[in-house]
């Protein structure tokens, strides 16, 4: 029976209303679902269980293997009925169970009985529901059907048959760019809707090839476009070839001519497209900028307030680059302040602080100042970051600005919205002088009435550090003493902290700090007393003396050791009787342990933190896989890869895990790390998924018996693969386990438990992963000494791309080897001067690191590849001045089928 719930309307008026999911549960669904074996089948009962069912389905309920199987064939039994709505709601359920290979032949005589229907409703759905759940072999059988689909005369056939080939491309591609001719003529159709799948179909069939997509374009904009959806689309390509193309260095810009005129199309949403898409044009000028400002200048008036929305969050983008070119739109967006959409009022308020002059700066205060009280927190942060540039672009104005900035601090609001206030104060009292001491001022009356603690503990940090600094530094010292006597632990801490500050750089208050600290050394908090005393102590015994120069390091200079070090010898100081000093404590971070303990709220622990793990770390990993008889003939360990996180941060159970390497085997070490305290997990394992690595079978799995509360633990999966093949692909993970309550007064677990699953993030086996990253001290060296016979190069056109340090970055990580470094000999550095004609000194520097505004560069690489083949890369890069990069990619090493291995990698990445 559905419950009723209470829903309050506009006026508060109370009105019961009824949703008829509520309260639906699986178990009764799935009673409900044996009306399909009914001899007499009620066509509107079987609807109404199918909505239900594909209502929990959307909502993330999962069917078991046997529940969905139980539900799929009773689903096929409907196909007897005659009932229109019936036979649509079956469809659906199909496609949404998704039935296995198994499965479908048991439907699919009756969907290709239904694709041959003379009713063009089953016919459309029946090709969507096929084209779902087929396979190769089916989509074979049936390919000749599609194809006259695809230029059926009926338009809801026509879009279904393109659409079902979007999504086949994906699996099939060979097979669906054999209806290129077919697809071709759909483009051509009256139908708004065929017009529009058809076109972009050809697009994804082509994309891979840029002259094809070129003259797609075109042909096309020429005129046969009459589709809206279809010309918006055919715009979008049009700005794609127009960024790649080069003309663009010749001051040329080709199917310009085709977007202005576009501009004066019938259809709103054509014309709003190419505006769009001529201001986001790269180096587009000003004279190119204006029909299509005026355009969205037009659509501000609009009683529509799509269009009203749209056009000023274009113009918004545009102000960032050219806000003269949107100065002319400031009466019409003024007007829309006091629009009825907020959305849209806040875009007009922050593009007016763009495009504003100086003297227009008092007027947009005093409208926004009412504005602000009617819109939600998320659009007061947009209004104070514009707020904030705008200060930054008039620093003159820094009164007026910060003044309103003063007094929305003081006003209700959430935690991020006064964070953003903050934090623009604080970034204009670093970057104006002058509004330094009215900042902190306003700063100081703030944390009088702070509600949050993170931000009265920032703000006590950064007057710290800019307070004595200023003319008066006393007027603070009440501020800071007011949060010792009326604030939590936390921020009294963080005011002790300050006040010492005060007093080692300003010595005329050290007497009156030193009477202050001395005031919480009776406070109820121990690390307020300690702090206090820790300042008294380091501050010196005598206020009227001058502060150390050492002091004031302490206090204002950075930590100059690990956090994980400094507690390791402090707890080595409290169990021994050696005296603490600061000095011994280490600088350099030692390599974890294999079992570290987690922290609480970190993920779990693992070997191999660098992006290659460390020798100790892949030595102690091989002698953990040795110790396990499963994993003991694998043979010697190739490399293992850093931890893969595969769970979001403060998830129930955390999960990474490290790729093991071997000449023939895979092996998965996951990483598991249980945070409920109240819990206890056994017979901790993980089901992988290979269907999508072929090449890969599973041939071990060792579970972990026990995961108690944060104490990690491991679990492994093993895979078998052709031997020394860099095999790759994809897999599904899913953590499977029984969970025990804990019974927290004794700490002891359940007998019985429940079997339970979460989900993990899929993992991938790419190339990087059978590299190993090896350095060479002399590249040249080590170059010449490989036999050229093996050497291979090629050259590569990558496309546009927004920098050369991007293109190198992407090329190292899909090879996953080590940059080397260029030295510069003493003989070498004899021909290099520098501006003043001085002698350059010897120096090295990394091949990866690309110089500041290069064109072009060469990157040196060296690795071990899978068999302990040695691998070394020279790649030269170049970039012209529409930002397409060029690649020229010369490979040598110890086996001509590596070198040639090494190209393909880069060619598929």
């Amino acid at each position: 029976m559905a419950q009723p719930f209470v829903k309050k309307d506009d006026d508060h008026d109370e009105e019961e209303e009824y949703s008829p999911f509520h309260g639906i549960e699986k178990g009764a669904v799935l009673q409900e679902a044996r009306v399909f074996h009914d001899p007499q089948l009620d066509a509107r009962k079987c609807s109404q269980v199918i909505t239900k069912l594909l209502y929990l389905l959307n909502q993330g309920e999962t069917f078991t293997k046997v529940e969905a199987t139980g539900v799929f064939f009773a689903v096929t039994k409907l196909f007897q009925s005659k009932d229109t709505v019936l036979r649509r709601m079956v469809y659906l359920m199909i496609k949404e169970l998704s039935p296995s290979a198994d499965e479908v032949i048991i439907v699919t005589s009756s969907l290709m009985k239904d694709m041959n229907s003379k009713t063009d409703m089953y016919r459309a759905n029946a090709i969507r529901v096929l084209c779902r759940i087929t396979d190769s072999t089916l989509l074979a059988q049936i390919e000749r059907y599609l194809k006259q689909a695809i230029v059926d005369k009926n338009p809801v056939v026509s879009s279904a048959a393109l659409v079902s080939a979007v999504h086949l491309l994906q699996t099939n591609p060979e097979i669906v760019k054999r209806w290129s001719n077919e697809v071709q003529e759909a483009v051509q159709s009256r139908a708004a809707l065929v017009q529009f799948h058809a076109l972009a179909l050809l697009h994804q069939i082509r994309q891979n090839d840029r002259l094809a997509v070129t003259k797609l374009v075109t042909s096309l904009t020429k005129g046969s476009v009459r589709s809206p959806l279809a010309q918006c689309l055919l715009m979008r390509y049009t700005s794609q070839v127009i960024r790649e193309s080069n003309a663009n260095t010749q001051g040329e810009r080709p199917f310009f001519d085709y977007l202005e005129s576009s501009l004066r199309h019938k259809a709103e949403m054509v014309v709003f497209e190419a505006a769009r898409a001529i201001t986001e044009l790269s180096g587009v000028t000003s004279r190119e900028l204006t029909p299509a400002i005026t355009v969205l200048q037009l659509f501000l008036s609009s009683s529509k307030p799509v269009l009203r929305f749209a056009a000023i969050r274009t113009l918004n983008k545009v102000a960032n680059t050219h806000p003269l070119a949107v100065t002319n739109c400031n009466i019409d967006m003024e007007s829309l302040i006091s629009d009825q959409n907020r959305s849209i009022a806040t875009l007009a308020i922050t593009t007016l602080l763009k495009t504003g002059n100086e003297s227009s700066v008092d007027r947009l205060m005093k409208q926004i100042t009412n504005f602000m009280s009617d819109i939600a927190d998320e659009f007061k942060i947009v209004v104070v970051e514009a707020i904030r540039s705008l200060c930054l672009k008039f620093p003159l104005k820094y009164r007026s600005l910060m003044n309103f900035l003063s007094n929305i601090l003081r006003e209700e609001g959430g935690f991020d919205y006064k964070k953003a206030i903050v934090d623009s104060i604080v970034i204009l009292i670093r970057d104006i002088p002058e509004a330094k001491e009215i900042g902190l001022f306003h700063l100081c009356e703030f944390i009088e009435d702070c509600e949050f603690t993170y931000l009265s503990a920032q703000i006590l940090h950064f007057l710290g550090n800019e307070g004595p600094k200023t003319s008066d530094p006393s007027r603070y010292i009440r501020y800071i003493y007011n949060r010792v006597i009326l604030e939590n632990a936390t921020v009294r801490a963080c005011a002790v902290s300050t006040l010492a500050k005060f007093g080692a750089m300003v010595d005329s208050l050290k007497p009156r700090i030193f009477v202050l600290l001395r005031r919480c050394l009776f406070d109820s908090d121990d690390e307020v007393r300690d702090r206090a005393t820790l300042y008294l102590n380091t501050l010196g015994s005598d206020p009227s003396a001058e502060t150390d120069q050492e002091v004031k390091e302490f206090l204002f200079g950075p930590l100059d050791v690990p956090l994980v070090n400094l507690e390791t010898s402090l707890r080595n100081y409290v169990a021994s009787e050696v005296p603490f000093d600061f000095v011994s404590v280490p600088k350099e971070i030692k390599s974890q342990p294999l079992a570290e303990k987690k922290a609480p709220g970190k993920k779990p622990a693992g070997l191999g933190a660098a992006p290659t793990a460390p020798t100790s770390a892949v030595d102690g990993y091989e002698k953990l896989l040795s110790s396990i008889p499963e994993f003991a003939s694998f043979g010697k360990l190739f490399k293992s890869s850093a931890p893969v996180e595969l769970t979001e941060a403060e998830t129930e159970y955390s999960v990474n895990v490290v790729k093991h390497i071997f000449d023939s085997h895979v092996v998965f070490q996951y990483n598991c790390t249980n945070t409920i305290t109240e819990q206890l997990l056994e017979m901790v394992t993980v089901f992988v998924d290979a269907s999508e690595a072929e090449e890969f079978s599973e041939v071990a799995t060792k579970p972990l018996r026990s995961l108690p509360y944060d104490l990690p633990g491991q679990t492994f999966v093993a895979f078998e693969k052709p031997e020394g093949v860099p095999a790759m692909g994809k897999f599904s993970n899913l953590l499977k386990f029984v969970v025990k309550e804990v019974d927290p007064a004794t700490g002891e677990a359940e007998e019985e438990g429940v079997e339970d699953e979460y989900q993990l993030e899929d993992l991938e086996i790419v190339a990087a992963d059978y590299m190993l990253k090896v350095g060479v001290s002399n590249f040249k060296n080590a170059w010449e000494s490989l036999d050229p016979e093996n050497e291979r190069i090629d050259e590569y056109g990558l496309g546009v791309k927004e920098s050369l340090t991007e293109t190198v970055k992407a090329v190292i990580d899909i090879l996953g080897m080590q940059p080397c470094e260029v030295s510069l000999l003493p003989n070498d550095a004899l021909h290099l001067t520098t501006e003043k004609n001085q002698p350059c000194s010897t120096s090295s520097q990394g091949t990866d690191v690309v110089p500041s505004n290069s064109r072009s560069h060469t990157c040196l690489l060296s690795g071990i590849f899978l068999g302990n083949v040695k691998v070394l890369v020279r790649v030269s890069f170049g970039i012209d001045g529409s930002k397409q990069v060029a690649m020229k990619l010369a490979v040598r090493s110890e086996d001509l089928e590596i070198s040639e291995k090494i190209h393909e990698i880069v060619s598929e990445g």
